[in-house]
């Protein structure tokens, strides 16, 4: 699968001329899955999801180019939600998969995408002391939420270990197209975690859609 035309889609809505530029941290693999199963048109879009608010950006990138994406080809597209809980809690879960950059709104059912709103739901009050499975219900919850919006394919993931390791075994097994991250640099130590031969390109978010 190409992923320029859906990130040119983007741009021309957006009215940006920069948006691969920036959002491509990996770049499609030169041999994507080699067996892709018999419906070659399913096209399976994989996002980190964390409840952070470039997570959120992650989520409704990927259901706006889901969107587009399904009206131009009328493929089938499905969109996965993955929280990994790490085996090491003491960190207090921190967001590795997310930098503390602008958040910007897009919604994936509106011709201007520059200029819609997307809702982002308030997270529920936590307790003072929520068990690493409550803290996972609550934030697929919100990922469910966000993606009744979308009104397609979806599928949430709750997986332990390391978060690199886990988004590898779901790309793999789900053979995805493409993964979505929370941040906006190739730099970025999740970027060297996935490693260079990474089975599908690696999307992040650019810095605004406002400039």
């Amino acid at each position: 699968m190409q992923i320029k035309p859906m990130l040119a889609r983007l741009q021309s809505a957006t009215g940006r001329d920069d948006l691969i530029e920036q959002m491509v941290l990996v770049p499609e693999p030169k041999k994507p899955f080699s067996e892709k199963p018999q419906s070659s048109k399913a096209i399976n879009l994989i996002v980190a999801y964390d409840a952070s608010p470039n997570s959120h950006t992650a989520l409704d990138i990927a259901f706006w180019i889901a969107h587009q994406t399904r009206l131009a080809t009328n493929a089938e597209v499905t969109v996965q939600a993955v929280y990994v809980v790490e085996d090491n809690q003491s960190n207090q879960y921190s967001n590795i998969l997310s930098f503390p950059t602008q958040e910007f709104p897009l919604a994936c059912q509106v011709s201007e995408v520059s200029k819609s709103v997307t809702q982002v739901l308030t997270q529920p009050k936590l307790q003072t002391v929520v068990t690493p499975l409550q803290q996972a219900d609550i934030i697929l919850w919100q990922a469910r939420s966000l993606a009744e919006e979308w009104h397609g394919s979806f599928k949430s993931h709750l997986r332990f270990g390391c978060i690199s390791t886990e988004l590898s075994k779901v790309v793999e097994s789900e053979t995805a197209d493409i993964l979505f991250l929370g941040c906006n640099s190739v730099n970025h130590p999740m970027i060297e975690a996935l490693g260079s031969n990474f089975p599908c390109a690696v999307l992040g978010i650019p810095n605004s859609i406002d400039e």
